[in-house]
Parts: structure tokens; sequence; C-alpha cells
């Protein structure tokens, strides 16, 4: 299915359910985005909780810059390196903060230890697409569940249970207590069905969602600025001086390259399509994201490049249908593309969203492509993901130890 408004109409459609992650079911069985129905109601509505906008700007504003600039620091005091290895790094204690995973040495190995079990993790969301042994596959996810269950879930499972007994021994409220996904899920367990295992892989999910899928929207985003500002330095130092271009930039590149290039769904009963097609209980339906998100009759002629100008009709998404629709539509949207601006929009107040913060940051360090070390796809996937992307930053390129 490639038409624009009849996928949107299946992603909405309530009898079709997630059937993306099938093949993935050692990571993916059980977690949010898989669930539906109730459970998936009774879920969301509790880690809505933490996925409310009023946090997701003060987490922009007053706790993601300090990790930033730290991170842009060391970069840059090294004259560039891989955009994928930096992004990995900053969005790693940004998805552990939101689920809830501790990270008490704070140290650089504490950090690449996290770092080789999400690898891991993304192995598992990204198997249907896999090139590699998926049995061998889905054997190393599972040890690295194992691992990541010992060595960081159960000691923050631990300190949050304490603090919960405190706060209800002194008849203290929930604002007392870490805002994140575990303390919320831990706090409210009795109106969920979720075993151990299951929690072990929501908070697996929740960590290689927020870090390994904004990666792949910042490495993209990167190359579609490089293409477009290539030899026009008006562009490029406009790029640097207004962030809502910079947005404009995430929500195009997002709309030409959503994390998955398809959707797929599974019919919980007879449907009807948008098509007229009728699909049996339990057949698989498949929206082609890429296709649909460069529909001409959304997009004009040339919906198929990079415009972070385009112009939308009312009620078109900037970023197309890259962020889902429906009871599936992406819980951390807000903190990753920010809010659509409107035009009255005050650029001081307005949240751009984590991705374009990045971007941003990396732009007013002077990025550019190494022209000696070419950027890679990733060969391991069939997915359309860079797996190398190496920069120099600074205005001394020499700097750079590569």
């Amino acid at each position: 299915m490639k038409d624009y408004q009849q996928a949107a109409k299946v992603l909405r459609d309530t009898n079709l359910r997630q059937g993306l992650y099938d093949e993935g079911a050692v990571l993916m069985e059980g977690v949010l985005v898989n669930l539906h129905g109730e459970k998936h109601r009774a879920r969301r509505g509790l880690e809505n909780k933490v996925f409310r906008r009023g946090f997701f700007s003060h987490y922009e504003k007053d706790v993601f810059p300090k990790t930033l600039a730290l991170g842009i620091a060391q970069f840059v005091s090294v004259g560039g390196g891989g955009v994928v290895a930096f992004g990995l790094r900053a969005l790693i204690n940004l998805a552990c903060d939101l689920a809830g995973v501790d990270r008490p040495q704070a140290s650089q190995s504490e950090t690449d230890r996290l770092l080789s079990l999400m690898r891991a993790f993304a192995l598992g969301t990204t198997l249907a697409h896999s090139k590699d042994d998926r049995d061998k596959v889905r054997q190393q996810v599972s040890e690295a569940l194992s691992a990541f269950d010992v060595e960081f879930l159960q000691p923050s499972v631990e300190r949050r249970m304490s603090l919960i007994r405190q706060v209800e021994a002194r008849g203290g409220e929930e604002q007392d207590l870490p805002r994140d996904v575990l303390t919320v899920l831990l706090r409210n367990e009795d109106q969920i069905e979720l075993d151990d295992a299951q929690l072990v892989r929501e908070m697996a999910f929740f960590v290689v969602a927020g870090a390994q899928t904004s990666i792949h929207s910042l490495v993209h985003v990167m190359h579609e600025i490089f293409t477009w500002s290539d030899n026009r330095s008006e562009r490029i130092e406009t790029l640097r001086t207004d962030p809502m271009l910079v947005q404009r930039c995430v929500h195009e590149s997002a709309r030409l390259h959503p994390s998955s290039p398809v959707a797929v769904r599974r019919a919980e009963c007879p449907v009807l399509l948008p098509t007229e097609q009728r699909v049996e209980t339990d057949e698989q339906v498949t929206i082609d994201l890429q296709s649909a998100n460069q529909d001409e009759k959304i997009f004009g002629s040339r919906a198929s490049e990079f415009d972070p100008n385009r112009q939308f009709d009312k009620g078109i998404s900037p970023y197309g249908l890259s962020f889902g629709l429906g009871m599936h539509a992406c819980i951390g949207r807000t903190l990753a593309a920010g809010v659509t601006p409107k035009p009255d929009t005050d650029p001081v107040d307005h949240q751009y969203g984590i991705i374009a913060l990045i971007a941003s940051a990396l732009l007013k360090n002077g990025v550019r492509p190494d022209p000696e070390q070419p950027a890679e796809v990733d060969a391991k996937t069939e997915r359309p993901n860079w797996g190398r992307y190496p920069v120099l930053l600074g205005s001394n390129p020499s700097s750079n130890p590569h």
C-alpha cells in the first residue's frame, strides 16, 4: 500500500494489530508497541504519565543541554569522529533516564557496556530485515537481555522499590519519586499484566527505541543537510543560526527516511481495507511508508527530493507517517522531533526536539563530512541505515586524529 491517505486509514484501524516485530519476539514479545486492545490501552495509559509534553520540554531545555554540551566538547576536542558513535553516546543517557535504568558509576566503561547491550537489542527489533543467521541473532539478544537484567535492571528496580516504600510509608506523592517508565510500572504493577521477563523486555525496548531510532534519524538528517547545503555558504550560515530551519530539516528527512521503510499489521478479524481489498483474520497487511511519504498527491511533484521549506496542506504532518498514527503512534515523538511550529511560534520558547538540538550543536561547531573516510551503509540489515558516518569538526581539519 503506497497511497498516503489509504495508508493513514490503515494505521488508524483498531482491527489491525502490530505485526512488524513478530520475527523478533525474543525482544519484542509483550512490549508496549506489540500490545493490542485493552492491554495496550492500560500500559500506554500508565507510561503516558512520563511521556507528557511538559516533561519533554523540561528535559529538552534543562536536562539534555548539559549532557550534549559535554559530549560536543569532547567531540570537538579531537576534531571529529563518527556521527553514529557520537549520537549514540549522547542519546543512551536520554534513553536510560526515560526508561529508568540507573548508571551509578557514570563512567565511560559503564556507557560502553550499555551501548554494547543496546546494539544487541537493536538486532532484535530489526530481525525481520536481518541478513545474519536469525537463530544466532536470537541467542545473542537473549544473552544481552539476561546481562542487562542482572547488571542494570535489578539494581534499578531495587532502588525504586525502596523509594516507593519510603514515600508510601510517609504518605508522599508520586512527584516525590523518579519520573521514568520503570517507576510508573512498579508503582502500578497491580493494574497491568507484566511479569519479570516482560519487564526486562519492556525496559530494553525503551532503551533501544530511545537511542537507536533517534540515531537513525540524526545520521540521515546530517547527510541530507550536507547534500542540501553543499558549497552554498548562505545555507550553511542560516542553518547555524536558525534552529527552526534545522527542525524543518529533521522533519523532512524523517519523511524521506522512516525508521522502518514499511509498517506491518495483522488483522484481528476480517477487515475491508481502503483499497477495497478484504483481508481475513491473521492475514498480514504491509504499508509502504517510504512510498506513502513520497506520495505526489500530498507532497507535490518533487516529493522524493529533500526540501526543508516544503509547504503542506493543513492536517498533513511534515514528517509524513514516519512516527505512526493511531494507537501505535510513537510515544516519544515530541521528545525526538519536537512540536511542529505555527506561524506565530516564539523561537525562544519553542520545543525543537532532541534530534534538532544535536544537529544544531554539530552545525555550530563546523561539522562536515570527512573527505578521507566516506560514509558506509549498514551491511547487516536490509533497512537503509548508515553504519559509519565520519565527520570533521572545528575550523582546523588537521586536528582530526584520523
